[in-house]
């Protein structure tokens, strides 16, 4: 009786903790499955009560009090902010800007092929035309050291650093132990993204790849017809405005009425997130690699809901196959306009690259579309070669929200004798100008292979061409 009695406290207090997390859990279930419930909700009727807004602007005003507490204590005071725009034109310049010798600088506004390439007047070399020294070579070596520092290529294949902290641990400088109330900010930061948004973000997450692959099924039985197209435009809606919720996704859409309809879309390139930011606006077919797992699983959902563009691996380099294919769906009535992002890889957010001309040539009619985000908030790069898939995912859902805005141009139209490569080029050049990027004629095929020859021999070219030689 004694023994059972000195026992009978534990039991007590191991049923009241028992007790308790249930209580907890019950408090905390029903909310968090009413707000699940209105964001599915609203995601179907494409509204919102403006939260996620008013949640972006709280968020300016704590990086706001952040900046000043990182300025004050670097000793710089004030609040300017720091113009990057006038280091990115200083850069663009340096590109048209040839030393010829230690002391002597000269101007040439555009070299042979992007004149050609844009339909200009090809300029004459005669003003800059001497002969040869020895300390051109200093040129030379100057151009190489500035690659291996700092080019104006592979910097793209990285994150950008931003000018301000954002309480994330992105930054080349260690601001959250600049002080202890900055350290608080950025503690309690670390727990809100991981412990309250991330967990929301991936329920969010579930719920829309859930819906997206139960809708397309049943879809995908249902007998061709506009009543299969419409139910097609409204899940396919549904499903990415969920997907955008579940990274806190506040989007700013310009100039709708410029909206694909069919044909051709093209946009620049940052991450494979840029797909789910357009989906949510418009119904687009997709282009692309066949994969196997869990995207392969997705590709195969949507495939059984509408016409999209799937190739195997060894179909790919077969331009001519890829070419007929995308001829044969943009002819077709009734066929969703195609998305494709003609840089192939993705940059970082802060420039255009070279558009491949595949697109181009199946078309003389393009929709271009220009996507930049707002890096504050979030990385939304994926850089491929560090980062996989998957953790390129947790990143963007970790991070505050997704900020982005999206402009559709007006259709542009081939030229008479405009050979693709310049069609491809003017679209390119204006999307970048539309989204503040800057326009690089390099190809975003370097983040993994080396320079071609023909790259080399541009320079070479150039060089040549001012000698006095017969």
């Amino acid at each position: 009786m004694n023994e059972g009695t000195h026992h009978a406290p534990g039991v007590s207090d191991e049923s009241m903790g028992e007790q308790l997390m249930i209580a907890a859990f019950s408090l905390l279930f029903f909310p968090l499955v009413l707000v699940v419930t209105l964001v599915i909700v609203l995601a179907t009727f494409g509204k919102s009560f403006g939260i996620r807004h008013a949640y972006v602007g709280l968020l300016l005003k704590v990086f706001e009090a952040c900046r000043y507490k990182v300025q004050v204590k670097s000793g710089y005071g004030g609040l300017e902010a720091t113009d990057d725009s006038e280091d990115e034109d200083e850069e663009v310049n340096k590109k048209d800007e040839v030393v010829l010798d230690a002391g002597d600088t000269q101007i040439i506004e555009k070299d042979f092929e992007l004149s050609a390439t844009k339909g200009l007047e090809k300029p004459s070399w005669a003003p800059f035309k001497k002969e040869f020294e020895l300390s051109d070579v200093l040129y030379f070596s100057k151009c190489g050291m500035e690659a291996i520092i700092d080019d104006n290529v592979t910097k793209r294949f990285s994150a950008e650093e931003l000018p301000a902290w954002n309480l994330l641990t992105r930054t080349q400088k260690p601001h959250q132990f600049m002080s202890i109330r900055m350290t608080l900010f950025w503690c309690i930061g670390c727990f809100v993204r991981y412990m309250m948004l991330l967990p929301f973000r991936i329920t969010i997450a579930f719920i829309g790849i859930t819906w997206m692959m139960i809708s397309t099924a049943f879809i995908g039985y249902l007998p061709k017809g506009s009543f299969k197209r419409k139910l097609n435009r409204w899940a396919s809606l549904m499903s990415f405005r969920i997907l955008v919720r579940a990274c806190s996704g506040v989007i700013k859409f310009h100039n709708r009425e410029n909206m694909a309809k069919s044909g051709i879309c093209v946009a620049n390139h940052t991450s494979p997130i840029d797909v789910i930011i357009l989906s949510c606006d418009n119904c687009y077919a997709m282009i692309g690699q066949a994969h196997g797992g869990f995207l392969g699983t997705l590709q195969r959902s949507l495939a059984r809901a509408t016409a999209h563009i799937w190739f195997e691996r060894s179909e790919t380099k077969d331009r001519t196959l890829v070419a007929k294919r995308l001829s044969s769906h943009i002819t077709t009535e009734n066929n969703l306009p195609i998305l494709i992002f003609p840089e192939g890889t993705c940059i970082n957010n802060t420039s255009v690259m070279m558009f491949k001309k595949g697109s181009f040539e199946v078309s003389s009619i393009i929709y271009p579309v220009a996507i930049k985000y707002d890096p504050q908030f979030g990385d939304a790069f994926w850089n491929s070669s560090k980062h996989s898939w998957t953790q390129h995912l947790l990143q963007i859902m970790s991070s505050w929200a997704l900020v982005c805005d999206v402009w559709y141009l007006p259709p542009m139209i081939r030229k008479e004798n405009e050979s693709a490569v310049a069609f491809a080029n003017r679209v390119k050049s204006e999307i970048a100008r539309q989204g503040g990027l800057v326009d690089l004629e390099w190809d975003g095929g370097l983040k993994r292979a080396t320079v071609k020859e023909s790259m080399k021999g541009v320079p070479q070219e150039q060089y040549s061409n001012i000698l006095k030689v017969d």
